[in-house]
């Protein structure tokens, strides 16, 4: 499984489970947020880790990038667009 397939089950099973989601939401108000947010992902059977995450989302950014405005430099960085995690927490927070 990609990332992106991990993030998508971890999302179903929080959705599922509010203990988890409570978890995984609690982990924004720490000073190593990422990696408390991968352990206790891993804990919950969805291996990830922050090269993982870092990478997805700016993989992910990118090819947003690439397939607007013919894929030019001059498009503004969104806020939180490149942040895998931050995407993540934004969708729990709407659940």
């Amino acid at each position: 499984m990609d990332t992106g397939e991990l993030l998508e089950r971890l999302k179903e099973m929080a959705i599922a489970d509010e203990n988890l989601r409570k978890r995984l939401l609690a982990t924004k108000g720490s000073e190593t947020a990422l990696s408390d947010f991968c352990k206790i992902s891993t804990e919950a059977g969805v291996p990830l880790n922050k090269m993982d995450m870092i990478e997805f989302g700016e993989s992910s950014y990118a090819a947003m990038r690439r397939s607007t405005n013919g894929g030019g430099e001059n498009a503004p960085l969104l806020q939180w667009e490149d942040d895998a995690y931050e995407m993540f927490m934004m969708e729990l927070e709407m659940i």
